[in-house]
């Protein structure tokens, strides 16, 4: 049976979430519930650091404003992170060469990072705080929850993955105008941040004299 599908999956899965994305898959793999795992999965100081890096992300990813920072800085990772666990699935099976998993697996990442981050900048916009936890809550549950069904059904779960991604980037387009706001109210943020910053100094000047 080819990888693909799982490779998709974990590529989608990974876009949202990648620590629990390498952390589910090595539990898998570590319990003996799925024999599609690669050990460098499973291995102990591996499964410790996705734990901990998880956690962080469960913390930072439910704070407005943090998340989109969050965010930002995973641009990058989750991307690498989708095509790093969709090479190891490759080289697995062999039924899939590891260039071509690779590539599968990041750019799927990529594009649900997208949706993802452009979903919270949205949800930023907005001025209660609980939307970020019920949308955090949401994605750690649906990655979870697609993944393990991927281990055992991975071309249903291939499937889901690729209408939640559809859906995410249709409803990224219609989000685009409170997106716009929320850069402009950040970037208002950090000029009134630096045009109060020399004026701090200057009281902090004059009281001292």
């Amino acid at each position: 049976m080819s990888v693909l599908p799982l490779v998709f999956t974990s590529g989608w899965a990974s876009g949202v979430n990648a620590y629990a994305v390498v952390l589910l898959l090595g539990v898998f793999g570590a319990t003996g519930l799925s024999d599609d795992v690669p050990e460098t999965l499973q291995r102990p100081e591996v499964l410790v650091a996705a734990g901990v890096l998880f956690l962080c992300e469960a913390v930072a990813d439910k704070i407005p404003y943090v998340d989109s920072a969050w965010d930002s800085v995973h641009t990058v990772i989750r991307p690498v992170a989708g095509a790093w666990v969709g090479a190891l699935l490759a080289g697995q099976s062999g039924s899939l060469s590891d260039v071509a998993a690779g590539l599968i697996g990041g750019s799927t990442a990529l594009a649900s990072h997208t949706v993802k981050a452009g979903t919270r900048m949205a949800v930023n916009a907005s001025p209660e705080p609980f939307s970020n936890v019920i949308l955090s809550l949401a994605e750690d549950l649906g990655v979870g929850g697609v993944v393990a069904f991927a281990m055992f059904h991975p071309e249903a779960a291939a499937v889901i993955a690729g209408v939640l991604l559809l859906a995410g980037l249709l409803t990224l387009f219609f989000l685009v105008s409170r997106i716009r706001r929320f850069r402009r109210r950040r970037a208002r943020r950090r000029e009134e941040k630096r045009l109060g910053e020399p004026a701090a100094r200057g009281r902090s000047v004059s009281g001292g004299r």
